[in-house]
């Protein structure tokens, strides 16, 4: 079996594929960068916004249109949609690793 890391092809599995597309997510990161945090290096304000889904569906609802900032509504559904994995997977990796806590102290006592 391959090594986990072999089967996350980030460079041949995803930027390869979308360049263009991942150029212009990050291109909507750093406007909003801008919108929000002017004066600070570029982040992730995560207490900024937290309707990773309802804006999602906001901007879909616009896919093909550039929104007033200049960016493309479809950049702001893939950014938003990449928000709301990351945030899934960070809740999913913290309930396993409380799960696996509760587990070896259930298993000592």
């Amino acid at each position: 079996m391959q090594s986990t890391r072999k089967q996350k092809p980030v460079f041949s599995g995803v930027l390869k594929y979308f360049p263009d597309a991942i150029m212009e997510v990050a291109r909507c990161s750093w406007m909003g960068n801008q919108q929000h945090h002017e004066d600070k290096p570029l982040h992730w304000d995560r207490n900024k916004s937290n309707d990773h889904l309802d804006a999602l569906a906001r901007h879909l609802i616009q896919a093909g249109e550039i929104d007033n900032d200049g960016v493309r509504h479809s950049a702001k559904v893939a950014w938003r949609a990449l928000a709301n994995l990351q945030l899934e997977l960070e809740r999913a990796e913290q309930d396993n690793i409380v799960t696996n806590s509760k587990t070896k102290t259930q298993r000592n006592l």
